[in-house]
């Protein structure tokens, strides 16, 4: 019986055993220390958007030179950082940009360039936007079209393109955002508050990661 056996086995029963013990624990603490710092920052997890909400008030085709939209729009766009280690900061403003029939009519600023997000962290922008001529020159008679028919529904598809580049902490590599949200945006009828309008919440799609992103 050494010394040091309390119940240990016989590895640590000298002075010499109990040294290779102490070794072989900082042996291994050393290496799931290396797997933790390799999980937490070795590997960069996109951010999960989505549109939790959204109310369109207005939507009509404006009688300008050029073809316009004139648009009231309120929506709650929702930014989660799934990093459980890394925090994120914008290396350029991050901007939702709306579209209808794939043409760009506004743009929206989310955040200034340099703000930050830990890790875990979500953050909800309400936006509430509109204008009475968002120029939208890409339309052309194919987008009038389109308008018509939707209009004539009542129900909109609308885009919003949410665009930006971020860094993470402990990386050197800046990595794009880029995410689609496609909203059906039901006009409320007159004299009905949009908040009787149900809207479905919708996961914006995020296009393919580049590489060390």
């Amino acid at each position: 019986m050494g010394v040091f056996d309390d119940g240990c086995g016989e590895c640590c029963s000298s002075w010499k055993d109990f040294c290779w013990c102490l070794l072989c624990i900082a042996i291994l603490l050393a290496i799931a220390l290396i797997v933790v710092l390799v999980v937490a920052f070795g590997f960069v997890v996109q951010p999960s958007i989505t549109v939790d909400d959204a109310s369109l008030t207005r939507l009509a085709l404006a009688a300008t030179p050029t073809t316009a939209l004139a648009y009231n729009l309120s929506l709650a766009l929702t930014f989660r950082n799934r990093n459980w280690a890394m925090s994120m900061k914008n290396v350029e403003p991050l901007e939702a940009a709306y579209r209808f029939d794939g043409q760009q009519f506004d743009r929206i600023q989310l955040a200034d360039k340099g703000a930050k997000q830990g890790p875990k962290k979500t953050v909800v922008y309400r936006l509430s936007s509109g204008s009475d001529a968002a120029a939208a020159p890409g339309l052309g008679n194919a987008g009038v079209a389109e308008f018509k028919k939707e209009n004539a529904t009542g129900t909109f598809e609308v885009e919003v393109g949410v665009t930006g580049k971020v860094s993470y902490t402990a990386r050197i590599t800046k990595c794009k955002i880029e995410a689609t949200c496609k909203l059906k945006l039901q006009l409320a009828p007159p004299g009905q508050e949009p908040a009787a309008v149900v809207f479905q919440k919708v996961k914006c799609k995020l296009a393919k990661a580049e590489k060390n992103c």
